[in-house]
């Protein structure tokens, strides 16, 4: 199926009654263990954020408000890693809290400003969200650098920093990678950069972002509890904070 062997047996009887097969818990894990089937997941760990620069840091504003009321006021962002055959290929997204879609994202082979640039530009491009969003990132020197912070005044956006050594203030960003490792990336062998740009992108469009549910949107994917939350009242676009 479309997860990839990344569902356990609570998830399989959500999506199931999303397609309208009715089917307990317990059953699916019955049927399950016959199959020999179970989720496949690994964890490794490299640091990724660099800290320890003299660039001027900012505010918590964002300070673990992690439900807004409407699409573009608030949006979180961050960088990991992932291992290729060629070497290592940075990605940096940008997900818009109110439905934990994935806005905007950038991979290249080393982890530059520009490639946080990238990322956040791509989500302006897709949803011109208006000044007064709330950019949310962790200390790292990408984020704290000339180039992001003159983007994010071009823009009339908050700037918004983790607490120093706190992963949790950035906790919605830091889980979008856990899944996407989990439930992709350690299932692979990327032979170099362009396979695993590829797989990702596809993992972000075709699995994360419209079929993956999220149990924090009701068991809906993202782009379902916009579509279907925007039928139900008009979308705010942003407000000045």
């Amino acid at each position: 199926m479309a997860s990839h062997q990344s569902y356990g047996s609570r998830r399989l009887v959500t999506a199931m009654a999303n397609a309208g097969v009715r089917i307990g818990r317990f059953k699916v894990r019955r049927l399950m263990r016959q199959a020999a089937l179970k989720p496949v997941w690994k964890r490794k760990f490299v640091h990724t954020t660099d800290s320890k620069h003299g660039l001027p840091v900012a505010a918590n504003v964002l300070n673990r408000q992690f439900n807004p009321a409407a699409p573009n006021l608030a949006y979180v962002s961050d960088i990991t890693y992932i291992r290729t055959g060629a070497g290592w290929l940075y990605l940096a997204t940008a997900l818009d809290l109110y439905a934990r879609k994935v806005v905007g994202w950038a991979m290249a082979p080393s982890m530059p400003a520009e490639l946080v640039c990238d990322a956040l530009s791509m989500a302006i491009g897709q949803r011109q969200p208006a000044p007064g969003l709330i950019v949310h990132s962790d200390r790292g020197s990408q984020y704290a650098s000339a180039l992001y912070q003159t983007m994010l005044e071009r823009h009339g956006f908050v700037c918004s920093m983790s607490r120093k050594g706190n992963c949790w203030d950035n906790a919605v960003a830091e889980r979008f990678f856990l899944n996407l490792k989990m439930e992709r990336v350690w299932q692979r062998q990327y032979a170099n950069h362009a396979e695993a740009k590829a797989d990702i992108t596809d993992y972000i469009v075709g699995f994360y972002n419209c079929k993956r549910i999220n149990s924090a949107l009701g068991n809906l994917p993202p782009t379902v509890y916009e579509r279907q939350m925007a039928a139900r009242e008009p979308i705010v676009e942003s407000e000045i904070t």
